[in-house]
């Protein structure tokens, strides 16, 4: 496993993180001591950093992680959190339930700090809240040792310029957006590096489109984007392989990103993603599935408020012509 720096933080996460969302059953139903596995087995690959939410299973994810990281020493993991969301519309980024939400996450997980802590899809808000009320009070639980750093973390691009225009921060997540199809985080790299941000990058697969696995019941992607990606899938199958390995192996290849977030409750598949994680890409295969891809290459949708949302391309571009 390969690791890397996160920007000033001074840690070294794994090039491969596991997410825990997982756990919280978003994608499917899930077998609790199975899921419970699946932390000692992203651990045993040389995985290190577990990315959770209390949103994930409405705190079912955090709850699970309690007894999978009993007995583990702490030394072993770097642990990240969230805050701020809580359920499908329901938002708290109230200096009070910023301090609420950070002893609720470490009582469920067993643990006395976290060593990440980011305000959780800030694009649903009026973003300057958590400028001037959010921040300031996980910056004094910061100061008081119970998180090592803050950050924040949601889909458009836009919210991370909003937020680092304004204030430091030591961590960005994004999700969806360095992938095969989507590599809008990869163009804002250099204004996060000016920043001296840490960069980690979450779902490879695009919660499902770059894989064989049936979509979500509340996955956005339109029928034209569906449709290519179908047929990117099926070109990977017609050469034995799975696209979904090389999506990994994309995203991972990228050392820019110190980290690729991604989850499973299925010990086995972890263990399959550690093994591509340490294959060479086929470099014949990708640039084939990214000319498949090219008509629906950065497309995206609007999450949370519009105003928080990156202006839509104009007519016959990818988000209006897949439609």
């Amino acid at each position: 496993m390969e690791y890397r720096t996160l920007g000033n933080t001074g840690l070294k996460l794994s090039a491969l993180s596991f997410g825990a969302s997982s756990l919280g059953a978003e994608f499917r139903p899930v077998e609790i001591s199975e899921a419970i596995a699946s932390v000692p087995a992203a651990l045993d690959v040389g995985i290190n950093f577990i990315d959770t939410s209390p949103f994930y299973g409405r705190g079912m994810s955090e709850v699970l992680l309690g007894p999978a990281l009993k007995g583990i020493p702490r030394d072993r993991y770097i642990l990240g959190t969230k805050l701020g969301r809580y359920d499908k519309a329901h938002f708290d980024f109230s200096a009070r339930r910023v301090m609420e939400s950070v002893d609720i996450s470490l009582h469920r997980m067993g643990v006395d700090y976290l060593d990440i802590c980011l305000c959780h899809d800030i694009e649903f808000v009026e973003m300057q809240q958590i400028i001037d009320e959010t921040l300031p009070a996980l910056l004094k639980i910061k100061q008081q040792g119970k998180v090592r750093f803050i950050g924040v973390s949601g889909y458009p691009m836009k919210i991370f310029k909003f937020i680092l225009d304004q204030t430091n921060l030591d961590v960005v997540l994004s999700y969806n957006h360095y992938t095969l199809q989507n590599t809008m985080f990869g163009d804002l790299v250099p204004y996060l590096k000016s920043k001296h941000v840490g960069i980690m990058n979450a779902a490879p697969f695009s919660a499902r489109l770059l894989t064989n696995d049936p979509l979500p019941a509340w996955h956005k992607a339109t029928p034209g984007v569906r449709r290519i990606a179908k047929a990117a899938a099926d070109h990977c199958a017609s050469r034995g392989t799975d696209i979904a390995k090389l999506a990994l192996q994309f995203s991972l290849a990228n050392p820019d990103m110190t980290t690729c977030v991604t989850g499973s409750a299925r010990p086995e598949r972890i263990r399959e993603w550690a093994r591509w994680a340490d294959e060479p890409i086929d470099l014949t295969l990708l640039a084939e599935v990214q000319a498949i891809l090219k008509p629906i290459h950065n497309w995206f949708y609007i999450e949370g408020r519009p105003e928080n949302n990156d202006p839509q391309p104009g007519a016959g571009h990818a988000s209006h012509s897949c439609g």
